[in-house]
C-alpha cells in the first residue's frame, strides 16, 4: 500500500483498524511498517482516500478468504491464522478432534450416532473458494453405523452476537443504538429486549458489518470474544463495561447478583419469610413491583391488608407497573418511600413496620410508623432473615453471549454438489450441525441459521477476517448413506484415523 502524505490528515482511523498493527501515526501522518499484507483495510476507512494499492508485492497469496493477503516471509495474514513459511502459505493450527473439546461442550449432543462429530472444524481451514470440497471430509464407524463428518472454518458475513447482561438496572429504551468510542462514536448494535432479569444486546449483524462502522464493530466484537473488556454506551442511556463470563458494570455500578424473579414472583417465592419480616413488604422492580399484603400469596397466608397504596399502574392484585429508571430495582424511585401513593392514616398503628427491598436484596430499607409517618429503623431479625434468604437465592450476575449466524450460503458447496439438499437434510434431522463441537439451536424455516453459546466453543476458535466477517468452525455429521443421497463429495472422504494421526491434520 502507498500513502499520499498530502492527503493524510493523521486522523488515526487506519491505525485503529489495521489487523496487524503495522500502521502508526506520527506527527499527524500515517506510516506503514513491515509486515503489510495488502489487506486494504486502511483504504476502507480512510476519509481522505490517502491509500492506494501499489503493484502487488512478490509474496505468495493466501487464498483462504476473499482478502487474498500477500504474506511476506515469516509474516502472518490479516486473520493471524496463516503464515508464509519458506514461500508456502500454511495454516498455523491443526485440526482438533471432538474428544479435545468434549469437556468444554459439557453436554451430549444426542441424535444417535450422528449426534457428535468425528472431528471438529477447529484448525481445519476454509472452503474458499467454495466450489471445492471442504478441507476435511472424514469417515468412521459409530454404533455399527458408517458416519461421515465434513468440517470447515466458514467465513460468516451475516453474523453477530447477542449479549445477555444480567442486571435489574435500567440501561435505556429498547431499540436504542449501542455505540463504542473508537476514534469517534461508532454504531455497533442496538438494545433489544428485557428478558427475565437480563438485558439483551444485539451487536454486529450484516447491516452493521457492511456499514461505515463495520470494521470497528468487528474489531470490538472480536476483542469481546477473546475475553477482553469492552466499553459501550446506549443511546440516551447508560455506559456499560462488559466481559464474557464476568459480572457487568452498569453506569459505574458492578452488578453482583441477578434477581431471582420480578417483584411479584419474589413475593410468591418467599411469602412465608415476608409474612414474618414486616407488616407490609414492597418489592420494587422495573418490571412488576409487588405489594405483599394485597398479593394473592399474602392473602393466602392470611396477611391483613395494610393501609398502603402504591404509585404506578395496577396490573392485578398486589402487582404494579412503575416507571423505569435508574432508581431502586430499575424503577425511577430514588427515595423508597416515594413508591407509596397514599396511606390511610386512620388504619395505621404506632410501630407498624414496613420493609422495602429490591428483588436482589442489594438495597433495602426498614421503617416503623411513628405518629403520622414512616421513620427508618434498624431491621428486625425476621426482616434480616428474609433478606438473607433472598440474597442467597440470587445467582451471580454475568455477561453471556450467543453467536448468531447462518451457514446456508456458499460454504455448503464444500459439503455437497447440491446445496439445497444439505439444507433440507439438516431440517429433516438427517444431518447434525455442530459449531466447534457445540450443538447450536437451528432456527426453523429456510436456511441453516443458528445460535450457539460462545463459551462452549474452544477459546480462540472464532476469528475475524477484515472483509469484515467472522470465521467459525462448522461440522456436518451424517450417515454415509445420507452423504451419498445429498450429493456429497464422496471422492474426498478419508478415514478419520488417517487425519488425526498426523500432527498437521493430514494436509
Amino acid at each position: 500500500m502507498k500513502i499520499d502524505p498530502d492527503k493524510c490528515k493523521g486522523c488515526g482511523l487506519c491505525e485503529e483498524v489495521c489487523p496487524l498493527s503495522v500502521i502508526t501515526v506520527r506527527d499527524k501522518k500515517a506510516a506503514i511498517g513491515l509486515g503489510c499484507v495488502e489487506c486494504k483495510t486502511c483504504m476502507k476507512v480512510c476519509p481522505e482516500a490517502a491509500f492506494t494499492p501499489e503493484a502487488p508485492a512478490d509474496h505468495p497469496m493466501c487464498t483462504s478468504c476473499p482478502i487474498m493477503c500477500r504474506i511476506p516471509e515469516g509474516g502472518r495474514g490479516a486473520c493471524m491464522r496463516y503464515s508464509n513459511k519458506k514461500g508456502e502459505i500454511v495454516r498455523l493450527s491443526r485440526v482438533h478432534s471432538y474428544e479435545e473439546v468434549v469437556d468444554l461442550v459439557r453436554e451430549g449432543t444426542g441424535a444417535g450416532p450422528i449426534g457428535t462429530p468425528l472431528i471438529t472444524g477447529i484448525g481445519s481451514g476454509t472452503t474458499y473458494p467454495d466450489f471445492r470440497p471442504s478441507p476435511f471430509i472424514v469417515s468412521g464407524v459409530k454404533d455399527g453405523v458408517d458416519i461421515v463428518t465434513v468440517v470447515t472454518e466458514a467465513p460468516l458475513s451475516y453474523s453477530g452476537v447477542k449479549l445477555k447482561v444480567d442486571t435489574d438496572l435500567h440501561v435505556g429504551e429498547e431499540g436504542k443504538k449501542i455505540y463504542v468510542r473508537r476514534k469517534g462514536k461508532r454504531h455497533i448494535g442496538h438494545l433489544c429486549t428485557e428478558e427475565y432479569g437480563s438485558k439483551i444486546l444485539s451487536l454486529g449483524g450484516v447491516n452493521i458489518l457492511t456499514s461505515k462502522d463495520g470494521l470497528f464493530a468487528a474489531r470490538v466484537l472480536h476483542e469481546f470474544l477473546q475475553g477482553k473488556k469492552i466499553n459501550v454506551e446506549v443511546e440516551d442511556g447508560t455506559k456499560l463495561e462488559l466481559a464474557l463470563g464476568m459480572e457487568p458494570e452498569i453506569g459505574g455500578i458492578v452488578e453482583e447478583r441477578m434477581r431471582v424473579g420480578c417483584g411479584s414472583a419474589t413475593t410468591g417465592l418467599f411469602a412465608p419469610y415476608m409474612f414474618d419480616a414486616a407488616d407490609e413488604v414492597i418489592v420494587l422492580d422495573g418490571h412488576i413491583t409487588g405489594l405483599f399484603s394485597e398479593h394473592p400469596s399474602g392473602r393466602y397466608l392470611g396477611k391483613p391488608r395494610s393501609p398502603i397504596q402504591l404509585t404506578g399502574q395496577k396490573s392485578t392484585e398486589g402487582r404494579y407497573f412503575l416507571n423505569k429508571g435508574s432508581g431502586w430495582g430499575g424503577t425511577d424511585i430514588v427515595n423508597p418511600l416515594d413508591a407509596i401513593k397514599d396511606v390511610d392514616r386512620t388504619s395505621c398503628f404506632d410501630g407498624m413496620t414496613l420493609l422495602i427491598t429490591e428483588t436482589t436484596g442489594r438495597r433495602s430499607a426498614f421503617y416503623r410508623w411513628k405518629k403520622d409517618r414512616f421513620v427508618e429503623n434498624a431491621p428486625t431479625a425476621e426482616a434480616i432473615r428474609f433478606l438473607d434468604v433472598l440474597k442467597d437465592s440470587c445467582e451471580l450476575s454475568r455477561v453471556s453471549a450467543v453467536f448468531a449466524a447462518g451457514v446456508g450460503g456458499s460454504a455448503r458447496a464444500g459439503v455437497t454438489k447440491n446445496p439445497i439438499e444439505l439444507t433440507r437434510a439438516v431440517h429433516d434431522g438427517k444431518v447434525s450441525v455442530t459449531i466447534g463441537g457445540a450443538r447450536p439451536f437451528i432456527f426453523p424455516g429456510g436456511g441453516i441459521n443458528f445460535l450457539v453459546d460462545v463459551e462452549k466453543i474452544k477459546h480462540g476458535s472464532i476469528y475475524v477476517s477484515p472483509t469484515p466477517s467472522f470465521v467459525l468452525p462448522v461440522e456436518y455429521t451424517m450417515t454415509l448413506d445420507t452423504f451419498r443421497e445429498i450429493g456429497g463429495h464422496i471422492e474426498a472422504v478419508r478415514p478419520v484415523e488417517e487425519v488425526l494421526k498426523k500432527k498437521d491434520g493430514g494436509r
